[in-house]
């Protein structure tokens, strides 16, 4: 059991750091948020590698490492909750304790090493660490209590404040970061329940008392991080594709004539009339860029343009030949195919993209896109650009 939890340990703090080399490379130009994802990963790695040192005996050489255990675990509270702010864009309102954790975990730090000093150099018997490990214990019960402020404060972010998500709502529906608030808290009580154990009871010793706690926590902050590092990019990415689609300059399907209307979708009406209300249909679908909504139904169109869902299909099927989901799909594809061949935004994620071009997941654009082209996004891009 020992063993196996030290080979997670340390294959964990290995992938952070991997993770970390990998995300500073990927990008162009490292942004806070990743910043923060990263000292994220960082610490956590920092945290499992010294946990993995210490039940291995690899820091009992010296008298200073062997009763030098740092906080590792306290940054990265507070550096989620930042950037859960910086994520919502809402940093500016809300206040993010930053600064006062590392002040408090440099001071830590200097208050760890000074007791260390003051044993080894004033204590007769070098073998007795009460004082040591008493300051340990009360520095974790206080980190404890203030790791479970942040995590709180988070919450409220999250679940109180539901009128600061306004904008990011319109990019992502933040559900991951709900799930993991939810998964989190229960990693926050087998902390809890594991301070209570090693300062109230023998039954069970450090470090098994801390197992679960530092399973739960490792997979899921490593998952949080992947996810986080992942959902960025594509939220990032979106907000400036849909800047793009604002501007004149930009991608836009733009049907000026009979010809390029015949490019996108051929018509096969049955009478001059159909064919004149198809025409305005399908004008409005395109100069009004309906397509690009996720949220488009038969019944809301049909709405938009006076006339019944029943009489909108009929026109669509028999002029275009497709279904109505068919219908918008295509013209989605077609703006996703002008993106992803276009230089100018392939440093933009194929996944924020397919988003921003109406669909509304991975999947389901992964599969019109097939289906109108015959290749995948990834393939069209490397053909086109």
């Amino acid at each position: 059991m020992t063993s196996f939890f030290n080979f997670l340990l340390i294959a964990g703090a290995l992938q952070g750091f991997v993770f970390i080399i990998a995300t500073f490379f990927s990008r162009k130009k490292v942004e806070k948020p990743i910043i923060f994802l990263n000292l994220i990963v960082l610490f956590l790695s920092l945290n499992n590698l010294q946990a993995w040192l210490i039940d291995k005996g690899h820091m009992e050489s010296f008298y200073f490492t062997k009763h030098l255990m740092l906080p590792w675990y306290l940054p990265i509270f507070p550096l989620f909750h930042v950037f859960v702010l910086y994520y919502f864009q809402i940093e500016e309102k809300l206040k993010t304790y930053l600064k006062f954790s590392f002040v408090l975990f440099g001071v830590e730090i200097i208050i760890h090493s000074g007791i260390i000093w003051y044993m080894y150099h004033f204590q007769e018997d070098i073998n007795d660490a009460h004082l040591i490990k008493a300051y340990d214990s009360f520095e974790e019960m206080v980190n404890s209590v203030y790791c479970v402020f942040i995590f709180v404060n988070t919450f409220l972010v999250l679940f109180k404040h539901e009128k600061l998500h306004k904008f990011i709502l319109g990019y992502d529906d933040i559900l991951w970061i709900k799930r993991f608030m939810s998964i989190g808290a229960i990693v926050v009580a087998c902390w809890l329940i594991a301070i209570v154990i090693n300062n109230a009871t023998d039954f069970i010793k450090y470090p098994y008392s801390y197992y679960p706690m530092r399973l739960t926590s490792s997979i899921l902050l490593y998952w949080i991080s992947y996810q986080g590092f992942f959902r960025y990019m594509v939220v990032s990415d979106r907000i400036l594709l849909r800047k793009s689609l604002g501007e004149t300059d930009g991608p836009k399907l733009r049907v000026t004539s009979k010809k390029e209307s015949d490019d996108i979708i051929q018509r096969t009406c049955k009478s001059d009339k159909q064919e004149q209300t198809f025409l305005a249909i399908n004008m409005h679908v395109v100069s009004e860029q309906k397509y690009l909504d996720p949220n488009l139904n038969l019944e809301s169109l049909a709405e938009e343009l006076n006339m019944s869902a029943g009489q909108l299909s009929a026109h669509i099927n028999s002029c275009s030949s497709y279904n109505f989901s068919d219908y918008i799909n295509n013209f989605r594809v077609e703006q996703a195919k002008r993106f992803l061949g276009d230089e100018e935004f392939e440093q933009y994620t194929i996944v924020a993209i397919g988003l921003e071009c109406g669909f509304n997941s991975k999947s389901a654009f992964y599969a019109a896109f097939k289906k109108f082209t015959g290749e995948t996004p990834t393939d069209y891009r490397k053909a086109h650009t």
